[in-house]
């Protein structure tokens, strides 16, 4: 086996200095989100109970590109630009003549990308002069992150996690509260949402986020900040792709083929949606591949439509591909991706047919894991390791048509937190839980009432 490494690094004046905004360019044009209570398409003051201006600005934004603030790109600064590898000891482990590169954002603090949102969403509130955030965390990366950015800009920082993360997790949660923030197992009996879910003992994103936002509602002091999903998220994260276009610029080469994991959509909007403008000005024939888990197959399954992004039904109506807002996923170890919506600018482009979707399942998502981890050295966290079988299925698929593909995913963090699942993996006892037909009857028959078809 090869010792060789190869490894493209930017200097800290390289950090992006503006996000690219997908909203004006997407094919076919975006759809607006709509109040529940007129099914009218919700304007600013819909977003102001639980949102600073300027991330409301940036969630209607028509400029194609947004000035990252100085103080948001100092703290960025702590550990980016993040690292591309050339992934020599894994093209050899698999035997593949492709190319694979993959950009780790694993070397933040939280140990994931999450912190490119959680440290611009920390800045904007605290000029806005809030002093408490409340959110969700699936497995744990999201709620570190805001953590992490609470403690630099002065904000209390309330978590509530979902229950079965929060029980196969610990660490995360003692790393939460090491940066002071509170944190909580959702459903809780602290609000009316966990109370109204409490049925549904290992949680949901959704029942996470109900619980979050109802608190945030409820004090003017206080606002919500979400770690996914939302246009301003996605937005935020591209600093990883303009990132990668220098850095394969210095290799020489460009992608085939793009490929991260979705849940919600901000990490596989971060890497691909700078390479998709990058693919328009520059004519190339890069594909997309988004990547999500079997058990919760939201892009694969799911209908385009209008839903709730909470369980409660809290939130504006967002178009977007979805298994229904009541769906709970089985407790699978991606925790980050047990989420029954998909962002709406990422269920955009699937649906124009600019991102391809596949799901993969628990066992081979961390068969490839550890094919990763004993090539490359980095033990993925489980939400990425499905961009690493994914990547895998495309060398494989290149070699069996004898091509040579350059294949780019995104490491978007280590696994540190995440050895029970591993334990389980090598024990042997890791399910493999798939979306029944049945189980997207049952959800789908509760999108809301009167909502519109989107045609």
């Amino acid at each position: 086996m090869s010792d060789r490494t190869t490894k493209f690094l930017l200097s800290e004046d390289q950090i992006p200095s503006h996000w690219i905004n997908l909203l004006p360019e997407l094919p076919g044009g975006a759809l607006p989100p709509l109040s529940p209570a007129t099914m009218q398409p919700a304007g600013p003051d819909d977003l102001a109970a639980i949102f600073p201006p300027q991330v409301i600005e940036q969630e209607v934004s028509s400029e194609h590109e947004i000035a990252i603030p100085e103080p948001v790109r100092e703290a960025l600064g702590l550990w980016r630009p993040t690292p591309l590898f050339r992934a020599h000891r894994l093209e050899e482990a698999v035997g593949t003549r492709s190319r694979i590169y993959y950009k780790y954002e694993g070397v933040s603090p939280a140990g994931s990308h999450k912190p490119n949102s959680a440290i611009a969403q920390a800045y904007y509130n605290q000029q806005a002069g809030i002093a408490k955030l409340t959110t969700e965390t699936g497995a744990g990366q999201w709620g570190s992150a805001l953590s992490f950015a609470g403690a630099m800009f002065g904000l209390e920082i309330e978590i509530y996690m979902v229950g079965s993360s929060y029980d196969q997790k610990p660490y995360r949660r003692s790393m939460m509260r090491t940066w002071g923030a509170e944190v909580h197992r959702s459903p809780s009996d602290r609000t009316e949402a966990g109370r109204q879910n409490a049925a549904f003992e290992t949680g949901s994103l959704g029942i996470a986020i109900s619980e979050a936002v109802e608190l945030a509602a409820q004090r003017p002091d206080t606002n919500y900040s979400l770690g996914s999903v939302l246009n301003h998220v996605l937005l935020h994260q591209t600093v990883i792709g303009q990132e990668t276009i220098a850095q394969l610029a210095l290799a020489g080469d460009t992608p085939d083929v793009v490929v991260a994991s979705a849940g919600g959509g901000s990490n596989f909007a971060g890497i691909a949606f700078p390479w998709w403008r990058e693919k328009q000005r520059r004519g190339l024939g890069t594909r997309f591949v988004a990547t999500e888990p079997a058990a919760c197959p939201t892009l694969t399954q799911g209908v385009y439509g209008y839903d709730f992004g909470d369980a409660s039904g809290l939130t504006p109506l967002l178009p977007m591909h979805t298994l229904g807002h009541g769906f709970v996923p089985p407790p699978v170890h991606a925790g980050g991706l047990r989420y029954h919506g998909m962002a709406p600018l990422l269920s955009a482009m699937v649906r124009a047919g600019e991102v391809e979707a596949r799901a993969v399942r628990q066992n081979e998502t961390f068969e490839a894991a550890l094919t990763f981890a004993r090539a490359e050295g980095i033990v993925p966290a489980p939400e990425s390791a499905h961009a690493v079988r994914s990547a895998l299925i495309e060398a494989e698929r290149a070699d069996e048509a004898g091509e040579e593909r350059t294949i780019l995913f995104l490491l978007s963090g280590h696994g540190h937190f995440d050895m029970a699942a591993y334990d389980a993996y090598l024990a042997g006892d890791l399910e493999d839980p798939e979306f029944s037909p049945e189980e997207r009857d049952r959800a789908l028959a509760e999108l809301p009432a009167g909502a519109p078809a989107i045609a």
